[in-house]
């Protein structure tokens, strides 16, 4: 298996790749640009040729069509009345290809038969035209055959030859020049490739080696990389995820932190206790029943701390819920009659205004624990004498719970942080009255959970008032879980 560190060959890495990639496709190009025009005007030329061979051998023919018969000398006659021409070979034959007119000098064939295929293919199909070019040693070698015809009877043939190097030397020009072209064209794309890769695999490779850091543990690195493409995007996404990720293992070190502080004020408190018995041999009853009272206490508080600490967890493992409609009335009904002994023994009235068919998807559950933990703070940090309003609204599409209270209230410079983990105002009052911190964070995360939001505020006069709202269900039936 590869070491993920290790470095990339330079013939496997992207650069390569890149570069290889832009030189095919300038490779394909130019192999089409050195192929198509070329192939276009040899085809032309060739068709040039065509026209222009078979209708000077046409007109020859014309010429010759004078009588039945064709002789030496009638044909050189004719030729001589047609003037001068250019062609390299121009040749007579009679109808049965005896050559009788011959413009070459060395290997001149007059007197003797022509068996070249063109002559025959002219002489055997009555007005059947014959050409053919080929382009070969640097020249366009033409042969045109037309046939004479006289009272619609093949009575000879006019054979011509053309070796043109001149169009050859202007076609073979064109080529070198675009070779040459496509030679510069390869150099200059193997630079830029060379460059435009270098470019682009330097700023992956800036997002690699930021990746190598990060996983490392350094999450406050960032990478910057600059323009508006998709790498600088994947740069500014990378920043953005490593900051939460720098975020989050700031809060969860908070957090195991103030965990461990939390679990080791009653677990001193415990071994003191139990230190103090044991070491006392000769502690009376009443003490030794104080101090396991005591500890009793503590154990009960570890308790608390853990099982807010394992609905944190599950909180945070974002477990889905089945949710259900839920009557809130009902739920605060019963977390009212639940605190009543709690606030009777602390001097504190508990007044409710409820609303009916105040609906929302959750589980009753979560609902309890968080009217439970804004009640039962409510009771527990108000003052004797003190008073506790919850009301209960439902209005288009929220469902609102308010609780508010008369007691100390929360300082105005604290109203932002009382919902993070461990986080108390009053840090003695508050384990006084077994208070862990968690509360109001476990409020905060179910409300989020099932798509609603909690808010806190002083009140104008004194005490302190949380507000929650959920989106509100509509529906056939009006209950639920309960």
């Amino acid at each position: 298996m590869r070491n993920p560190t290790e470095r990339v060959p330079f013939w496997r890495s992207i650069q390569v790749k890149f570069a290889l990639t832009y030189i095919l496709i300038v490779a394909a190009v130019l192999s089409l640009l050195n192929t198509y025009p070329l192939l276009v005007s040899r085809d032309l030329v060739i068709t040039s040729k065509e026209t222009s061979l078979q209708s000077q051998a046409g007109f020859i023919a014309g010429a010759l069509a004078v009588s039945e018969t064709l002789t030496e000398e009638g044909v050189e006659q004719a030729m001589e009345d047609l003037g001068p021409m250019t062609f390299n070979r121009i040749m007579i034959t009679g109808p049965t290809g005896l050559v009788l007119y011959d413009t070459e000098e060395v290997g001149n064939a007059r007197g003797h038969y022509a068996l070249l295929w063109e002559i025959t293919t002219a002489l055997r199909d009555t007005g059947n035209d014959v050409f053919r070019c080929e382009y070969r040693d640097g020249a366009f070698r033409s042969w045109a055959v037309a046939p004479v015809v006289y009272r619609n009877m093949v009575i000879g043939a006019v054979y011509l030859h053309e070796r043109d190097t001149e169009q050859a030397s202007l076609l073979l020009g064109i080529q070198n020049n675009l070779r040459n072209i496509s030679f510069m064209i390869c150099a200059v794309a193997l630079v830029m490739s060379v460059i435009v890769s270098g470019a682009i695999t330097r700023r992956i490779a800036a997002l690699l080696r930021a990746i190598r850091i990060v996983r490392e543990g350094e999450y406050g690195h960032r990478v910057v990389i600059k323009g508006g493409d998709e790498l600088s995007q994947l740069a500014g996404e990378f920043n953005e995820l490593t900051g939460r990720l720098q975020t989050t293992e700031e809060v969860r070190r908070r957090f195991v932190s103030d965990a461990s502080h939390e679990l080791k004020t009653p677990l001193a408190s415990i071994r003191l206790l139990t230190d103090s018995i044991l070491q006392t041999g000769d502690m009376d009853p009443a003490t030794v029943k104080d101090f396991v009272s005591d500890i009793g206490e503590e154990a009960e508080r570890l308790t608390r701390i853990s099982e807010k600490l394992l609905t944190l967890t599950r909180m945070d493992s974002a477990v889905a819920v089945a949710e259900v409609p839920v009557d809130v009335k009902r739920v605060v009904e019963k977390v009212e009659h639940m605190l009543t002994p709690l606030a009777d023994e602390g001097e504190v009235t508990v007044e409710t205004d409820l609303q009916e068919d105040c609906m929302v998807l959750a589980t009753e559950d979560d609902l309890y624990q968080i009217a439970f933990n804004l009640m039962e703070n409510a009771v527990k940090y108000n003052l004797p004498g003190g008073s506790v309003t919850v009301t209960l609204r439902g209005a288009g599409d929220l469902v609102t719970l308010t609780v508010e209270d008369t007691g100390v209230g929360i300082p105005e410079e604290d109203l932002g942080k009382v919902f993070d983990r461990f986080y108390r105002v009053d840090k003695a009052r508050s384990r006084a009255a077994g208070g862990t911190g968690l509360g109001l964070s476990i409020v905060r995360d179910t409300v989020r959970q099932h798509g609603g939001a909690v808010t806190v505020r002083r009140r104008e006069s004194e005490g302190t008032r949380f507000e929650v709202a959920f989106p509100r269900w509509y529906g056939e039936e009006k209950g639920g879980a309960l």
